[in-house]
């Protein structure tokens, strides 16, 4: 079946099945790879992308759900790696082995687009959906702040 999505501000007109899961759709038929396949069942985070900018699982979201949402994925949160995330993300030196850091980066700016001065606590709820098999969560709270800062002086 054809569906035409809204992806990273661009209409992508793809036939899969309406049952399809959007991960496989933004990977296998668009081509963007940045979303990460982790567990399949919405449990790790690192196929999270925003849609109409909430962070969300795109392992489990269908894709004739997605049609006329608006679709970001890592790819399309900057042309540049200049949201301040992806700047932040990068200065604290958060990625080990980087397979979650997509989806860890899309939840974080989901938060920040939401609360532009998270406490703790809200940072921990909104990321603890993402897991991170090398541990570096410590370093992913600190990019997060860091990412709130500099959101907060632009």
């Amino acid at each position: 079946m054809k569906f035409t999505l809204n992806i990273n501000g661009e209409s992508q007109q793809v036939d899969v099945e309406p049952e399809t899961p959007l991960l496989w759709v933004l990977r296998d038929d668009v081509g963007l790879t940045g979303t990460k396949f982790g567990c399949g069942i919405a449990r790790c985070g690192a196929c999270t992308i925003h849609v109409d900018g909430q962070a969300m699982k795109s392992c489990q979201l269908q894709a004739s759900a997605a049609v006329g949402k608006k679709i970001t994925t890592i790819e399309g949160l900057s042309k540049d790696s200049s949201h301040p995330v992806q700047q932040a993300w990068v200065e604290v030196g958060v990625p080990q082995c980087g397979y979650c850091q997509s989806g860890q980066i899309m939840s974080a700016s989901a938060l920040l687009a939401k609360r532009k001065n998270p406490t703790d606590a809200e940072i921990e709820a909104a990321m603890a959906d993402n897991l991170c098999r090398c541990g570096t969560y410590q370093r992913i709270m600190q990019a997060i702040r860091l990412a709130s800062s500099k959101i907060q002086q632009a």
